[in-house]
């Protein structure tokens, strides 16, 4: 009798067999014992058994197993799925959604969430608001004529009107003067009358020669002695922008070079002591002279705050004789030499 020399597959170690493992084997027994007495090999041999799944196959049949199992209310649920997924809600609801429209704007500003594109945005918008907010302040600054009242503005703007117009006169009287030089049949006699005339001119503002013509007296009483050299600087330069041609203070002469000083129980102009009242003889066009003092926080309030009294009245003569001596030059002399 030939003996079955067929050899037998190795066997795995043993591991724990689930049902359906075991349900398997005892298929594949029965099926081998039907098949036994109806398919043989030659020489009697029986065909080899199925190979037995492996243990990773093993492992996804039991994994697919627990994720089928019925869950505590008899339905069977996927325990693969995500249980954080935001439909997913907790028995005690303290994860369950927001229901409320409050609720859920809360939630999606809070935490803020910003991007790269936000902070951008927010940069651009900070410079434009802070560009707006500076300009809005320049445009808002006072000046010094916003509370001015409507007479004060007309009296400056004819002030500045009247400014120009000498200016202009100016201009003519020279083209005039250069016109007859030109035309002149005795160039050398015109040409001296002119450079005497010039000559007056420039001893008036010199203070070399005395002066007359319309003008104001202004007249400052000053008994606290409050009012130093700097508020009678303001004053002169005032008046000067206000067209003043002379300007003598007590027996004084005021011109270009003249210089203010604080002493004791006065002023000191020039070197000389002047004390108060200050008594200023202007001559220039009236017109412009009284309102350049009087206009709002100019000189006769500004005074006025130092306790002193001011008082300015037209004139239509006045004669400015006080002299100053005529220096020559060290270093300076004339380009026509």
């Amino acid at each position: 009798m030939a003996t079955d020399e067929t050899p037998q597959p190795e066997k795995k170690p043993e591991q724990p067999e689930t049902e359906q493992d075991q349900d398997q084997s005892q298929d594949q027994g029965q099926s081998q014992e039907q098949g036994s007495g109806q398919e043989q090999g030659p020489a009697g041999r029986r065909p080899m058994p199925p190979e037995r799944p492996g243990a990773a196959e093993r492992a996804e049949a039991d994994e697919a197993t627990e994720a089928q199992e019925p869950d505590s209310t008899g339905h069977k649920t996927d325990k693969g799925a995500d249980s954080s997924t935001p439909d997913a809600v907790a028995e005690d609801g303290s994860a369950a959604r927001p229901t409320s429209g409050r609720e859920r704007l809360v939630a999606s500003l809070w935490p803020p969430r910003l991007t790269r594109a936000q902070l951008i945005v927010a940069l651009l918008l900070f410079i434009l608001g802070l560009g707006l907010a500076i300009q809005v302040r320049s445009t808002s600054d006072s000046s010094a004529l916003r509370g001015a009242r409507q007479e004060d503005l007309v009296r400056i703007l004819d002030e500045l009107d009247n400014r120009s117009q000498r200016l202009t006169d100016e201009q003519r009287r020279l083209e005039g003067q250069k016109t007859e030089l030109a035309n002149s049949s005795d160039q050398a006699e015109e040409a001296r009358k002119q450079t005497v005339e010039k000559e007056q001119q420039l001893g008036v503002l010199a203070g070399t020669v005395a002066a007359q013509g319309p003008g104001i007296n202004l007249t400052i009483d000053d008994p606290a002695h409050s009012v130093e050299a700097d508020k009678l600087l303001d004053t002169i330069q005032e008046l000067r922008a206000a067209g003043a041609e002379a300007i003598q203070v007590n027996d004084v002469r005021v011109v270009a070079n003249t210089s203010l000083s604080d002493i004791r129980g006065g002023v000191g102009i020039d070197g000389k002591r002047v004390t108060q009242p200050y008594r200023f003889k202007v001559i220039g066009k009236p017109e412009d002279l009284e309102p350049a003092l009087n206009i709002p926080g100019g000189v006769v309030q500004t005074l006025e705050k130092e306790q002193a009294k001011v008082s300015v009245t037209r004139e239509k003569k006045i004669i400015v004789d006080a002299l100053r001596e005529a220096k020559r030059p060290d270093y300076a002399r004339s380009s026509s030499q």
